[in-house]
């Protein structure tokens, strides 16, 4: 009896070995693990808070002086936990802006908050935000400009020494960061020390970003994205209005202006908010846009905030294009954000949450046109982005249908793809079953991380079906339907 069962153990075990697919292998470039954590965040803040704050300036000329930069009433905590109660999931703080003032008692410059009145010279304002961010369990990132308006070496080889120890500084001394931020701003008029004059530097070569991010970002931070206007992990989506184009890959292969070299300051605007199908690497979009018209606090720009129905249209067009929203706040020179953004960014999570509270297809029988062995189609629903459904090897085309059993209301269509194992779909149709028959209601030309179809108005039906066209066979992770 014994050796019977052995047996039919064996039998079962040849059984599924000989039914069992493979995995389908991946496809095209892939994202790393610190890309795949960044698109998991989805939306994050950019802060800015600097003496240029005090000057009621948009960007900062360097030459403020130290002791204006006085918050009488700074508390880390509520903007973090502002930024949370918005569905932020992290912050990057702008350790250092153009104008060269560091928020850290740095030792590269005597430019510093320890020249500042607050906190009595003893204050470093990026500690206290990075420890209100760990208390909120939000994740924390630092910019530090590249562009410093005030340093009298800049322009000279003396300057790229001190902005390396600047990097080495922050990088060190304030825990895990999940993204070191930099932009393409570099080179113009500025203080330098009391010279005041335009000084214009190589942006090709200045600043050796190779090295600089490969011997000191890589080696300190080894899990931090690397954001530029061309990456090398996350790209500028190309304008600062928080939107990518409606197919958005996050392949990119980076097209530089005409005559430039692919480097920061440098980028193909419309190649950025598209990317490029099959590109040479992953390197994903950052859509980047203030809550305010500017990046700084304005009194005067008091009731010109962007509402929270706006910035649900920018969340569908951000995060549901497969990229990631990055929102500027900004506080008064109090050191808070004002009462207004705290009362958008509330309302703005509150309708996130609600149009996304009931999923249509939990309740919907699924069923797809093909299933990949052991990959089906009920991990579509599990919420597990990297659980998925796939087709066999040759078939790149395909359907699926969900079928709610009575006539439903709805008008939000959710797709991801499992990005572990690339980009994949090229187009997507979109059709309900109206008057005893399929009629298309939406077409789209990619997925890749999060893709969300917003119809002009609800659609009342009783069945969806979805087609899917990729160049290989095709890995879903998630269908969602609101």
């Amino acid at each position: 009896m014994k050796h019977l069962s052995t047996l039919c153990l064996l039998i079962t075990l040849l059984v599924n070995i000989a039914f069992a697919q493979t995995a389908p292998k991946p496809y095209g470039v892939l994202p790393a693990e610190r890309q795949l954590k960044w698109h998991e965040t989805e939306m994050y803040s950019l802060i800015h808070f600097t003496p240029t704050t005090f000057e009621n300036k948009e960007w900062g000329y360097g030459d403020a002086d130290p002791t204006i930069f006085n918050p009488t009433d700074f508390d880390a905590d509520q903007i973090i936990n502002a930024a949370k109660d918005g569905g932020m999931r992290g912050i990057i703080l702008v350790a250092k802006h153009h104008d060269g003032f560091c928020l850290w008692p740095t030792k590269t410059t005597e430019y510093n908050i320890s020249k500042s009145p607050w906190r009595n010279g003893k204050g470093d304002m990026v500690r206290e935000f990075e420890q209100a961010c760990r208390k909120a369990e939000m994740k924390f990132g630092i910019y530090c400009s590249p562009w410093d308006r005030n340093n009298a070496a800049y322009g000279t080889p003396d300057y790229l020494p001190i902005y390396r120890e600047q990097l080495r500084e922050l990088y060190t001394n304030y825990g895990d960061i999940f993204m070191s931020w930099h932009d393409g701003a570099n080179g113009g008029d500025g203080y330098y020390g009391g010279t005041n004059e335009a000084r214009k530097i190589d942006n090709t070569i200045y600043y050796d970003w190779n090295n600089t991010w490969n011997g000191i970002t890589r080696k300190l931070q080894p899990n931090a994205t690397i954001f530029s206007d061309i990456g090398p992990d996350v790209r500028w989506v190309g304008n600062e209005k928080g939107f990518a184009a409606e197919t958005h890959w996050a392949t990119f292969t980076p097209k530089p202006l005409t005559g430039a070299t692919a480097v920061p300051g440098n980028v193909n605007t419309e190649t950025s908010s598209i990317g490029t199908q099959n590109g040479t690497y992953w390197i994903p979009a950052e859509c980047d846009v203030p809550l305010r018209p500017g990046w700084f606090y304005h009194p005067e720009q008091d009731g010109k905030e962007k509402d929270a129905n706006y910035l649900v249209d920018l969340y569908f067009k951000s995060v549901g294009r497969g990229a990631c929203l990055d929102l500027g706040l900004s506080p008064t020179p109090e050191g808070k954000l004002h009462e207004n953004d705290v009362r958008i960014l509330k309302e703005f999570k509150e309708k996130i949450t609600y149009t996304f509270s009931k999923n249509l297809t939990q309740k919907a029988t699924i069923s797809a046109g093909n299933s990949r062995n052991g990959f089906p189609v009920k991990n579509l629903t599990d919420n597990n982005r990297y659980s998925y459904w796939a087709t066999s090897d040759n078939i790149t085309a395909t359907e699926i249908i969900v079928d709610f059993t009575k006539v439903t209301s709805f008008n939000i269509i959710q797709l991801r793809e499992n990005i572990k194992l690339g980009q994949r779909i090229n187009q997507v149709n979109v059709a309900a079953w109206i008057d005893n028959k399929w009629q298309p209601v939406a077409e789209v030309g990619s997925v890749g991380a999060n893709r969300l179809i917003k119809l002009e108005k609800p659609i009342d039906s009783s069945k969806v079906k979805i087609s899917l066209v990729a160049p290989v066979s095709i890995t879903l992770s998630e269908l969602s339907i609101y």
